[in-house]
């Protein structure tokens, strides 16, 4: 009796798994299936008809490296490694992984239970259970008694609409939009090294042109006071020369404090507190960096696949459209599978505790059961127009997303090649103006004309030469500018852990990970991915 009965048991166990692995993977999945919405994209660059624009792709892996400025170059490298932020943006793709391990898990039977108790009950002499307890066990007026139990329960609702191959769906797509995020951090990371590079160095030239001009002109100061004694002048020329003088060098003090705050706020993208910095700067000239000759720039529609930012809304709408589907599957009844299964003795009609673990004593139950929200008084519908309306304000982040990158596209390019052709007539300006100055100190020592023309002649020295290192400081930001609106840079972490070494060890100290710190676990093929009907759990 007892091996027809285990028998029994087994082949129903064993049909409740296979109908719940047949329903869960072969079932229907309500909701939409996400499609990528149409985008407008320019067939090519408005300046890609400028001689300075080459055909080809973009260089896009180290896109710095066409300035060929070794410092820049270790400087991206030491805030790739020790930037805070991007350090939190791969923890954040950690989270996004564990996120995905939960939904994996809601595929499987959703609640597993090892349950056991002992317990020492009374009951009531007034109740109704005490006089059928005291009949039915023949126990007289015994109102108490023991009881021990022990065993195991599961319930697994089936996914026959797919509400949690959908969950996993929307947490794989919000997965790769947490790399995609990683990426744009890094992105903006590295134009704004090279930004508060080009400042620097900028800055250093705009305090390097003053000094030189504070230099030129006491030398005229001191040319006024010596014709001013030798009286062939008036007071008037030693005064002016005076107040220029110190006008400019009143100029210093504030290019030096912007230079200060420059220089603090690269330290904290190198991942650093505030520092001089003068051993990372040294090494190469001081020069502001230079652009080529010639820049690869792609086409408009690499931003698509390019683009973190692009990447990230895309993705991020994926991960929405399938929660349209878990709140579908709430419209429509859930059918489960449960079954419990244990030992249980008391000490009633001749009966011990100890009894428990015979074959006697066991209690299970198993089957099949369905459950339907039918009066939710329009709260599950409700919650789908809910997940839709955020759903379609993703597709249009997306599309706004596409649009606003070729805009910045646009932008830096006109700026950086405008930035060029202003460069070109300020260094013709600068020149001529240094000629006019040196022709105006002639004249006015050998008499022939005032100090004014000298006055004038250094005023407009100084401001072209300032003019000058300021636009070519706009000129290669202006180019960071481009590199940074066509997503380029983001490849050198591509075969990297996204998280430093040193958080990695201490995440796996303080919590078991199991192998989700490895890059393999949390950079899946979305393609791949999408098509996996069952997955093992991440335990």
């Amino acid at each position: 009796m007892y091996s027809r009965e285990i028998l029994y048991m087994r082949y129903l166990l064993y049909f409740l798994l296979l109908f719940g692995l047949l329903c869960s993977v072969g079932c229907t999945k309500v909701g939409p299936d996400f499609i990528r919405p149409k985008t407008e994209v320019l067939p090519a660059w408005i300046e890609a008809g400028d001689r300075r624009i080459k055909g080809g792709p973009l260089e896009q892996h180290a896109w710095w490296c066409v300035f060929e400025d070794p410092v820049l170059d270790t400087l991206i490298d030491t805030a790739y490694h020790q930037n805070l932020t991007l350090s939190a943006a791969g923890v954040r793709v950690l989270e996004a992984r564990a996120q995905l391990g939960i939904a994996i898990g809601g595929l499987y039977p959703q609640s597993q239970l090892a349950f056991g108790s002992l317990q020492y009950n009374r009951i009531s002499e007034h109740s109704p259970q005490a006089v059928a307890t005291s009949q039915a066990v023949g126990v007289g007026n015994n109102l108490t008694y023991a009881q021990s139990e022990i065993g195991l329960s599961a319930s697994w609702e089936i996914d026959f609409w797919g509400k949690f191959r959908r969950a996993i769906e929307s947490a794989d797509a919000a997965l790769m939009a947490s790399v995609a995020d990683y990426d744009n951090v890094l992105v903006s990371l590295t134009a704004s090294v090279a930004t508060s590079y080009i400042l620097i160095r900028t800055l250093e030239k705009r305090i390097d042109i003053a000094r030189q001009n504070v230099e030129t002109q006491t030398e005229a100061l001191m040319l006024a006071e010596a014709r001013f004694h030798g009286g062939t002048t008036s007071q008037r020329d030693v005064e002016q020369a005076t107040a220029l003088l110190n006008d400019t060098q009143a100029t210093i003090p504030l290019l030096e404090a912007q230079l200060r705050q420059a220089k603090d706020a690269l330290s904290v993208l190198l991942g650093s507190t505030p520092g001089d910095l003068t051993d990372v700067l040294s090494g190469s000239s001081s020069s502001i960096p230079a652009p080529p000759s010639q820049i690869a720039i792609g086409i408009p529609v690499d931003l698509l696949r390019r683009r973190p930012d692009i990447r990230s809304a895309e993705y991020q709408a994926m991960a929405q459209g399938a929660q349209i589907g878990v709140a579908k599957a709430q419209l429509y009844p859930a059918f489960s599978l449960s079954g419990t299964f244990g030992l249980l003795s008391s000490n009633l009609g001749g009966s011990s505790l100890a009894d428990m673990f015979q074959w006697r004593s066991r209690t299970y139950s198993a089957g099949p059961s369905a459950q339907w929200n039918l009066f939710n008084y329009g709260v599950l519908t409700n919650n789908v127009r809910v997940q839709d309306a955020r759903f379609q304000q993703l597709l249009i982040a997306y599309q706004n997303a596409v649009l606003t990158a070729q805009q910045e596209v646009e932008d830096n390019l006109a700026g950086f090649l405008k930035a060029e052709d202003r460069a070109a007539f300020l260094a013709r300006s600068a020149e001529a103006a240094r000629r006019s100055f040196d022709l105006a100190v002639i004249q006015y020592r050998e008499g022939v004309t005032d100090f004014t023309t000298v006055l004038t002649a250094q005023q407009a020295l100084l401001n072209e030469q300032d003019n000058l290192a300021v636009t070519l400081g706009s000129v290669a930001q202006n180019l960071v500018g481009v590199y940074k609106a066509l997503g380029g840079g983001w490849e050198i972490r591509e075969g990297m852990d996204l998280v430093p070494p040193e958080i990695r060890q201490a995440m796996a100290k303080r919590t078991n990970w199991g192998h989700l710190l490895s890059p393999a676990a949390y950079m899946p093929a979305p393609d791949e991915e999408s098509r996996a009907l069952m997955r093992s759990p991440d335990w």
